[in-house]
């Protein structure tokens, strides 16, 4: 696969001047942040050799090149998934291809349950540490240390440093965060009340179907990762209910604007 990360970086690199420094993942109805970037480029996922190709709704499928915050950014507008049917290290495909692009520090988003019993739907909880529960690793397989060590150290998985600016900037904007720990599980179905509480049970704040890959495969190339969640369920005892997708995806737009605040002035600190 090293060499399908470098023909699809190529054939970005033929495709757009702008070097970024800065890579960005936008999680379900949280692709509002693309608003902010001032565009130079727009590269459809389907173009790009080797790239896979999203198939959820409320993830559009493109990479944007741009400025934001007064940075270089590339943002990929809609992700990837395992239980699309892709294997971890599809998932972390675009992750390595943006390496190779140039990128320093990688930001996340997502939308999740949450099971922390303080947590209320529309909660923002900027993630300080995660629990891997997905089948298998990304790193599986043969290592190339051009990409990162065999067993990379994952002490740190989100950079204390963006956390604390980050927690800076909300109390300064009277944005109200929490800080917690993510787990992340398969998907595509929600939890059932059990699972909920398993998940709280070992630790967990909130849970959702991304972002871990994505941060395990980052940090073993030594990229700095900020991620952040919009809460858009509760898995708490007495506050389950069903929920839809489009549901989730309305509680993350109405609260996406304090997220992309939040994003853009910690990219423009930077």
């Amino acid at each position: 696969m090293l060499e399908e990360f470098k023909a699809a970086a190529s054939y970005i690199q033929g495709r757009t001047d702008v070097k970024p420094s800065i890579g960005i993942i936008l999680g379900t109805g949280l692709g509002g942040l693309v608003n902010e970037i001032d565009i130079v480029h727009e590269i459809a996922y389907e173009d790009i050799p080797h790239f896979p190709v999203s198939t959820v709704k409320g993830h559009s499928g493109k990479l944007i090149f741009g400025l934001l915050g007064g940075k270089s950014v590339v943002a990929m507008q809609g992700r990837f998934h395992y239980y699309e049917g892709y294997d971890l290290k599809e998932v972390t495909f675009p992750v390595r291809v943006m390496k190779f692009l140039g990128i320093e520090k990688l930001f996340v988003s997502n939308a999740s349950g949450g099971v922390n019993e303080a947590f209320e739907i529309g909660e923002i909880m900027i993630l300080n540490d995660h629990i891997d529960l997905f089948p298998g690793n990304p790193l599986i397989g043969k290592n190339f240390e051009e990409l990162g060590p065999r067993f990379p150290d994952m002490s740190e998985p989100y950079c204390h440093k963006m956390i604390e600016k980050a927690q800076e900037i909300a109390d300064s904007n009277n944005i109200k965060v929490s800080q917690g720990i993510y787990a992340g599980l398969t998907g595509p179905t929600l939890e059932t009340p059990a699972e909920y509480q398993y998940v709280h049970a070992i630790g967990a704040d909130a849970v959702g179907m991304s972002t871990v890959p994505e941060v395990i495969v980052a940090r073993h190339m030594s990229i700095p990762c900020f991620a952040i969640s919009i809460i858009t369920d509760l898995g708490v005892p007495g506050k389950i209910k069903k929920v839809t997708h489009q549901e989730v995806i309305e509680v993350a737009a109405k609260q996406e604007p304090k997220m992309t605040l939040i994003m853009k002035e910690l990219i423009s600190s930077i």
